[in-house]
């Protein structure tokens, strides 16, 4: 996947702001992995066997215009996304919050696993590859042993809401693969 743009914007300010340009949470989105010290805290809502709703704080690389997010295999999260891949990402940037609906699915080529794990190794997580899965010294609290399961979340829908200037909500629509 590479960097998109939408095919459908949506304006849905009540107060006549324009629409926000795409452009804008996808600048902030690439900064994160280019400027040290910008933090953002990413979360991850998928839905359990039974329907009900999960939310977990994840860490979530934003590369060539999808995220990836890593779990371990036996954590809630994955068990989730192995039943019911549709799954939504928030996060707050500076200046505007941001949520994405999409699918998560277990990324397990080689070639791939290689390259986010040196993009990783560049953000100071010392990642691995081993099988088809993700090792290193640690991770986060919460994620259990290795391996470590890596997931491409590719969206089909975006919604922003600008808390600063230029102001304003906006839906963006993406193709689907």
């Amino acid at each position: 996947m590479t960097d998109r743009d939408p095919v459908e914007v949506t304006n849905l300010t009540r107060y006549g702001e324009a629409a926000l340009p795409w452009s804008r949470p996808r600048d902030l989105l690439a900064t994160l992995s280019t400027q040290p010290g910008i933090v953002a805290s990413f979360f991850l809502g998928t839905t359990r066997p039974d329907g009900r709703p999960h939310a977990a704080g994840i860490g979530a690389l934003w590369y060539d215009g999808d995220f990836y997010i890593v779990s371990g295999p036996d954590t809630r999260k994955s068990r989730n996304l192995a039943a019911n891949p549709a799954c939504t990402i928030a996060v707050s940037l500076e200046g505007i919050d941001l949520v994405f609906e999409g699918d998560a699915m277990r990324v397990t080529d080689r070639p791939t696993l290689e390259e986010v794990a040196a993009r990783y190794r560049e953000d100071g997580w010392p990642a691995e590859v081993e099988g088809d899965a993700f090792t290193a010294p640690y991770s986060a609290p919460s994620a259990g042993p290795p391996p470590w399961y890596l997931y491409r979340f590719t969206f089909h829908t975006a919604f922003g809401v600008a808390g600063a200037e230029p102001y304003g909500a906006t839906r963006w629509r993406f193709a689907r693969e």
